[in-house]
């Protein structure tokens, strides 16, 4: 079997926010896409960071708050991902092996892996694309897939 390549399995034009954007937009920008992390980009779509969902709901106000949820909405809209993004990252080109790719994975204990071509951001892949991925393979090589009831 040939090698399989990340540009096989990635997510294409993954779901960014520029730097800059605050806290408010990138949950909205996630619950609007049913996603659980952002890729952080410059105006040319240079990679900088990634902010989580994780990383969103710790600096997020407790719902038990006393504040009201207007407070709440301007207090998020004054803090900036770049405050709470990661900028130590992890990345990837399409060209890399999938079988790289799990184990820089593994090894960083991360859920997705940022890709990029000329320091742009062109893909992520995450855990769920492997897993779709290897259901692919399985399936090709004639063991069949069953979902669990």
């Amino acid at each position: 079997m040939d090698e399989m390549l990340i540009r096989e399995w990635m997510t294409t034009g993954p779901v960014t926010i520029l730097q800059g954007a605050s806290l408010a937009e990138a949950r909205s920008r996630m619950e609007q896409a049913d996603i659980r992390r952002l890729l952080v980009v410059e105006q040319d779509q240079s990679l900088v960071g990634i902010i989580t969902w994780g990383d969103i709901a710790e600096a997020w106000p407790s719902p038990f708050s006393m504040l009201e949820p207007g407070e709440i909405r301007e207090m998020m809209s004054r803090i900036l991902v770049d405050e709470i993004m990661s900028t130590q990252l992890v990345v990837a080109d399409p060209d890399t092996t999938i079988a790289e790719a799990a184990n820089m994975m593994f090894e960083h204990r991360i859920g997705a892996l940022p890709v990029v071509e000329d320091r742009r951001a062109v893909g992520i892949l995450t855990n769920s694309d492997l897993l779709q991925g290897l259901v692919r393979v399985l399936t090709r090589l004639g063991r069949p897939t069953q979902s669990a009831s």
